[in-house]
């Protein structure tokens, strides 16, 4: 099997077998201290409902993001996983317009619904560039940004992001923010408060279950939009994408209050820990994140003998040559527990003493 190719992380299946023992997944930016305490048995007791289908309008799980979002259940829309919800908004608009790198499924989504594909660089620093956006954005246009960007972790400036706006309302294009790492960020800005006094129109936020409660399985994506693009979202989604075990899942973890202000306050605590231990290692550079996870360039080794380094002692990074504007120096790491981070930043350590090997 080819192992070469990484198109997304979190593939624990392709590699397990590779090493004698229990893989750390570190390719994977899930929520290290696992979904909310007391999940597992509302799942339980609702497991009946698996004989019954879902409300097809969702409207007890939509009234919970929008209390969770703080905007009305009118302006939500729903999808198995954000993927999907990427892909419905994709099938309103004549052309992808993206700036990479950035995550795949926005081309590959683009591809396949067989729309036109634009693909911007972003600055040597990993920000967007105004004038680029200008240049580039036409009428009937769908921007895809992420917010933080996968894999750069870095958030749009707040003013620049009005401003980005502001071209988008010029152009009459639209603006989806893909905020799917939102809660794992500095709390500097809400783009749903910011974008409330303009009721959402030409933009849609992106969040998900995914990523902060720890339930990639589930699949439960959403989005915040106008009041319009949510009634057009309608016509192109698939009826009962949200199954009945994520639809219960839904309508229990946004009223999880502790449980979010403690991943939070976590997650900032061991992204400090580890781009502070991080930057002592003498052969890589650190691109700044302010998410829960760590893009990386390694001067030394190249990302297949990384790769296969750190598997051997337990570990699964992210390579990331597939993206767009990165090559196979770049690796990716996420966040996890003190434990395991330790267990990465000793290998780095083990690392600085390898001699140079980049086959």
């Amino acid at each position: 099997m080819d192992f070469l190719l990484m198109n997304h992380g979190g593939d624990i299946t392709t590699y397990r077998d590779l090493y004698d023992g229990e893989l750390v997944d570190f390719s994977s930016n899930i929520n290290p201290l696992g979904p909310p305490e007391g999940l597992y048995d509302e799942l339980k007791n609702n497991f009946n409902s698996l004989t019954i289908y879902p409300d097809i309008q969702y409207r007890t799980l939509k009234s919970n993001i929008g209390k969770y979002l703080n905007c009305d259940c009118s302006n939500i829309v729903v999808g198995n996983g954000a993927v999907e919800v990427i892909n419905n908004f994709i099938q309103l608009f004549d052309r992808v317009v993206t700036f990479v790198p950035c995550f795949s499924e926005y081309e590959k989504r683009g591809k396949v619904l067989k729309k036109e594909i634009c693909k911007i660089p972003l600055s040597p620093d990993f920000t967007i560039d105004i004038d680029s956006v200008k240049r580039n954005l036409k009428k009937g246009d769908i921007l895809i940004l992420g917010n933080p960007n996968n894999p750069t972790g870095l958030r749009i400036e707040e003013d620049k992001l009005k401003l980005i706006y502001d071209i988008v309302n010029l152009k009459e294009s639209f603006l989806l923010l893909d905020e799917a790492f939102f809660e794992f960020c500095p709390k500097d800005y809400d783009s749903i408060k910011m974008f409330k006094d303009k009721d959402y129109d030409r933009i849609a936020i992106i969040r998900a279950a995914t990523k902060f409660f720890a339930l990639p399985g589930i699949r439960l994506g959403y989005a915040c939009t106008s009041n319009k693009m949510a009634r057009e979202y309608e016509k192109v989604e698939l009826p009962w994408s949200i199954n009945s075990l994520a639809d219960c899942s839904g309508r229990y973890i946004f009223g999880c209050e502790e449980y979010i202000e403690k991943s939070k306050n976590y997650i900032q605590g061991e992204r400090q820990y580890m781009t502070k231990a991080l930057m002592k290692i003498k052969f890589i550079n650190l691109y700044p994140t302010q998410s829960n996870y760590i893009l990386i360039k390694s001067r030394k080794f190249n990302e297949n003998f990384l790769f296969y380094y750190f598997l051997k002692r337990g570990i699964l990074i992210r390579k990331c040559s597939s993206f767009d504007g990165l090559d196979d120096k770049h690796i990716r790491l996420a966040i996890k527990n003190r434990k395991n981070n330790e267990r990465v930043i000793k290998i780095f350590k083990e690392l600085e003493n390898v001699e140079e090997n980049m086959s």
